[in-house]
């Protein structure tokens, strides 16, 4: 699956005498929006991918190709992380995003959460907390509204952003909210009796034609997968063809960057390996990083890129997850009217979005209701291992079978704040090797116990919801769990090289031209996943390398007169 069509490069040739204008090393959400904005600004770029090009052909619904193989996520014995628990380190493939053009987004559910201004005060509001690196962003929030509504239109955002009483909009979403399943008036319900205020989830899926691309089909075969349709707003689908039809952009798949190289103070150019571990040098007037917190910080540390800060690589936040689960009979009056072929619930709640406790106010965050995953596989491994006792033979078999005839499960998920230590990091681990014989991430979570706490508040209100939908068999799942594909952190930015990697632009402080513009800038999460925001702010440091360079600031040649 890695040669042939998918190690073909996309776009045209636009590096002269080796050089381009700029470099981005990345092509998911923090990737494609910098590519775009430069490309249609007249730079010539080139975006370098570590995996394969897939295209909506390879997108089938098979669950041992796409979700248990190295479609997405490279295999352990290829390209291991090294994750640090309790003090032991293991190998693992967490911390991985996704290995394609597109990255992340291509297999994302496509929830599309904006931030809150109190996510960018959090210490201005909140004070300091002991045992948290908490800091006010550099930017206001107003500074980042505008770039919210660019991305929404750029890629397409189904929702209804009036029914939320916690988000701000100034103008609707481009795309009305998905069709959904009966079972959403149930939750509306449910959250009701209990006064909160559910709404339609904004969704980075288009609902109907969208620039070009072909309405959602309403496939159960969604989270996990890519889109055969390019329904799903993914970097591959919406933003990677704008870059590439504009003529000065050219993307090549299967390029492993594992050097920034610097000269003089700046940033000169990328080293990279092709599939067969060749080695390729591409020169740049600029350098954009963005490979994921885990893997740019990784770039950069084996690049030796100088940190004033000595904060490259800290303050890693992979968000706080919570689950639980609840069953309704089939018998139950109320189903018998639904349409079982919609997949979607699309229903959210963010009355918890601040909490209050003892006088004391704190970041919460966003509850949200679907289905359990269809993976018949997946299935049968989480009813065999999510109960008390583990199921096999005939028991297993009965478990299956309620599942599949007797009753219809709803979850819930929450979201909420992981806030940032010191002790969550990543480095380069002094032993484990990629394929290639180079360093891999090791990473630590050494989470803050207010993670923990808020996460048990936010899985109780998600309980007490389904109890008040009058489903049985309701518990938790998870409670202060991580999601290691929802990351933030390891070069944080500020105005003040000492205490921050980046700049307000995202530009490393002491390097004029390095730029990262993946999830790794966000010194603080919020209370939401965060792929609309790494691309709003993706978009934002695209516009800032494209007017510093027509202030003469970056490059020497090229661009628009």
């Amino acid at each position: 699956m890695r040669e042939a069509r998918h190690s073909a490069s996309m776009g045209p040739d636009v590096a002269h005498d080796g050089e381009v204008d700029a470099v981005v090393v990345g092509s998911g959400a923090g990737g494609g929006p910098v590519a775009l904005a430069l490309a249609r600004a007249g730079y010539r770029v080139v975006v370098l991918e570590k995996g394969p090009a897939y295209d909506q052909r390879d997108f089938v619904n098979d669950e041992i190709a796409l979700c248990r193989r190295d479609f997405f996520v490279p295999f352990v014995s290829d390209e291991p992380h090294v994750l640090v628990e309790g003090g032991r380190p293991r190998t693992t493939n967490h911390g991985w995003t996704a290995c394609c053009v597109g990255g992340g987004t291509v297999h994302m559910a496509g929830f599309a959460f904006r931030l809150h201004p109190e996510d960018l005060r959090s210490a201005s509001l909140y004070g300091e907390i002991e045992g948290a690196n908490v800091v006010d962003w550099p930017l206001r929030w107003e500074e980042l509204l505008p770039y919210y509504e660019r991305i929404e239109i750029e890629i397409g955002v189904s929702g209804d952003g009036a029914k939320n009483p916690f988000e701000r909009f100034r103008r609707p979403l481009p795309l009305p909210p998905l069709p959904v399943n009966g079972m959403a008036a149930l939750v509306e319900e449910g959250c009701r009796k209990l006064g909160l205020h559910p709404y339609p989830t904004a969704r980075m899926i288009v609902s109907r034609a969208w620039q070009g691309r072909a309405r959602c089909q309403l496939s159960h075969f969604c989270a996990s997968y890519g889109c055969e349709t390019g329904a799903k707003s993914s970097s591959l689908a919406a933003l990677i063809p704008k870059a590439v039809a504009t003529g000065r952009c050219q993307v090549r798949p299967l390029a492993h960057a594992h050097t920034v190289e610097l000269e003089d103070g700046r940033a000169s150019g990328v080293r990279y390996l092709d599939a067969a571990g060749r080695e390729h040098r591409l020169r740049a007037a600029v350098v954009v990083v963005a490979c994921s917190p885990i893997e740019s910080a990784r770039l950069l540390l084996h690049s030796r890129v100088p940190d004033q800060s000595g904060l490259l690589g800290r303050n890693l936040m992979c968000y706080t997850l919570g689950t639980g689960s609840g069953a309704f009979e089939r018998s139950d009056p109320r189903l018998k009217k639904i349409d079982w072929r919609q997949p979607f619930i699309n229903r959210s709640f963010q009355d918890m979005y601040l909490m209050e406790e003892r006088g004391k106010r704190r970041k919460g965050g966003t509850g949200t209701f679907l289905f359990p995953h269809v993976n018949p596989i997946f299935t049968a491994e989480r009813l065999a291992t999510g109960g008390s006792a583990l199921l096999w033979g005939a028991p297993l078999k009965r478990a299956l079978r309620r599942h599949y005839h007797e009753i219809r499960e709803l979850e819930f998920e929450f979201f909420s704040e992981t806030l940032p230590t010191s002790g969550s990091r990543v480095t380069l681990d002094p032993r484990a090797k990629d394929r290639f014989g180079l360093p891999v991430a090791r990473f630590e979570i050494q989470p803050h116990r207010q993670d923990a706490e808020v996460s048990r508040a936010l899985v109780d209100r998600g309980l007490e919801v389904l109890r008040a939908m009058g489903a049985e068999e309701v518990r938790a799942t998870a409670v202060g769990d991580r999601s290691f594909y929802v990351q933030a952190g390891t070069c944080r930015f500020g105005d003040d090289p000492q205490t921050s990697v980046l700049d307000r632009d995202c530009r490393f402080h002491g390097v004029p031209n390095l730029f990262v513009s993946d999830g790794s800038f966000m010194p603080t999460s919020g209370g939401g996943s965060n792929t609309l925001t790494v691309l709003a702010n993706a978009l934002r440091v695209g516009d800032r390398i494209a007017a510093l360079g027509r202030a003469h600031e970056l490059f020497k040649r090229g661009g628009k007169k």
